[in-house]
């Protein structure tokens, strides 16, 4: 064979690109496929699971900020999901004592109920579509995956 025909390995960086574009298509499927699931199984989007997770996740509740700081959205796309929220009684806003233009927004009981009705079926769905990927699999992208998080922890500015 001539050294012509030997095929040099990619450049790291070429690697690097391809994972990356790999992982966003990966997270894209997933993703719309949540999102098709959570219109025709409960007239629902993910932005608004997203909120509820949010708020599941501090009964004592959260003002409009802290959801949005979470989420990285926008005070404005959380406003719209909490007022349809408190319209449907599934939360509430509560004032904040000393802050007139603050509220603590929470769950009701029923928006809790509702919530963990989602988020166990959200659950089989994930099992579902990641379901060609055995234990091994699994546990090796998830260690994988949270050095890639703490790498990108210590490099990427914070806002």
């Amino acid at each position: 064979m001539s050294s012509s025909q030997v095929t040099q390995p990619m450049p790291i960086s070429k690697e690097r690109l391809r994972l990356w574009l790999k992982l966003l298509k990966a997270s894209r499927h997933v993703e719309s496929e949540i999102r098709r699931r959570m219109r025709s199984e409960f007239n629902s989007t993910l932005p608004r699971f997203d909120v509820m997770a949010s708020l599941a996740r501090a009964p004592e509740g959260l003002r409009m900020s802290g959801i949005s700081g979470m989420l990285k959205v926008s005070n404005g796309n959380v406003t719209v999901i909490v007022d349809k929220l408190v319209e449907e009684g599934l939360a509430v806003r509560e004032a904040v004592p000393g802050d007139r233009r603050a509220s603590i927004v929470r769950l009701t009981d029923k928006g809790q109920e509702v919530f963990a009705n989602h988020a166990a079926v959200h659950e089989t769905w994930i099992d579902e579509i990641l379901g060609g990927l055995s234990q091994d699999d699994v546990e090796g992208m998830n260690l994988r995956l949270d050095h890639l998080a703490k790498h990108l922890d210590e490099i990427v500015v914070k806002d």
